[in-house]
């Protein structure tokens, strides 16, 4: 697992998602509750930009229709997306924010 740095910790504000491009995969990096997690920033339902919503309840909500997903898991917990998305491993080392986004075969 490779992990890239994706931003300073210090950049996260509380809820609010952050939009960064990872090796040209675009992630929305988010801190909640104590934790930070990296989720794949496209919707599975209408291909918009997950960061651009709001964060509850360590649940990312699409903007245009509503859907939520899991920031943990990536799965959806509203109609009506029914396709989770891609999560991410995320480590904190000093102020950096790293985030994995390849794929071991």
């Amino acid at each position: 697992m490779t992990f890239v740095r994706a931003c300073g910790l210090g950049e996260l504000e509380e809820d609010t998602p952050h939009r960064v491009e990872l090796d040209g995969t675009p992630v929305s990096v988010v801190k909640t509750e104590g934790e930070v997690f990296a989720i794949y920033d496209i919707c599975s339902h209408a291909n918009v930009s997950l960061s651009e919503g709001e964060v509850e309840d360590c649940q990312i909500e699409c903007w245009l229709h509503g859907s939520r997903f899991d920031l943990r898991t990536g799965k959806p917990s509203g109609l009506p997306a029914t396709r989770p998305v891609p999560v991410y491993p995320v480590k904190i080392e000093g102020d950096d924010v790293l985030v994995s986004v390849t794929q071991e075969s």
